[in-house]
């Protein structure tokens, strides 16, 4: 059968939809796009956009394959692991606030700030919200057919996925580039409603 192993396009014209939704909600790497596009600029912030995406990845392969209904049978576990997300967002918006003040990219103190480090903060901001796991267990198995290959199906879903979300978190990066002027003015006070930000969602985000 020749259509045994495609997505139907209507379902995944819908799911393009959902996820183009998700990704425009403000969350962790959606802020850390913002923050590191005012703070490096665009270039440097793709490594922050390509540690979360393949963070995302991963997080919709363990949700596809079992370990988001682990969570969610593990009360324990979840609780431990969103303590575990929070204090990273916690120490994520120490760091935004005592960073020089957005707009002064010629600083060297910002010019120091690796690729690789980026990259890591990205990623870690993805995998460390358990919420992301559990989210995706509700709302991947409603595109799934069971008639059809479930591997192709997650690499079509998770492609389409990380691809809206590379797209979105480059809107927002080159955004935050555009502002310079506003940011050279008051770049301190926008570090530190970032990180206010960053600290406030740590810290509600385990109690929810």
């Amino acid at each position: 059968m020749p259509h045994t192993y495609l997505v139907e396009l209507t379902t995944w014209l819908i799911y393009s939809a959902a996820a183009a939704g998700l990704a425009l909600v403000p969350g962790p790497n959606g802020l850390l796009a913002l923050t590191h596009g005012s703070l490096h600029g665009v270039r440097k912030t793709f490594a922050t956009i390509a540690g979360g995406a393949l963070g995302f990845t991963a997080i919709i392969a363990l949700s596809l394959f079992g370990i988001g209904a682990l969570l969610a049978g593990s009360p324990e576990l979840l609780t431990t692991l969103k303590w575990i997300g929070g204090a990273y967002l916690v120490w994520l918006g120490i760091g935004v606030w005592r960073s020089p003040a957005m707009g002064a990219i010629q600083g060297p103190d910002v010019r120091v700030i690796t690729r690789t480090r980026l990259f890591r903060q990205g990623l870690l901001a993805a995998v460390t919200n358990p919420k992301g796991i559990l989210f995706f267990v509700a709302f991947l198995p409603q595109f799934l057919d069971e008639d059809r290959s479930l591997l192709v199906q997650f690499v079509v879903m998770a492609l389409t996925f990380v691809g809206i979300e590379i797209i979105i978190e480059a809107a927002i990066a080159l955004g935050a580039a555009k502002v310079q002027p506003f940011l050279t003015r008051f770049g301190k006070r926008v570090n530190r409603t970032l990180g206010v930000v960053f600290m406030v969602i740590g810290i509600v985000l385990p109690l929810r």
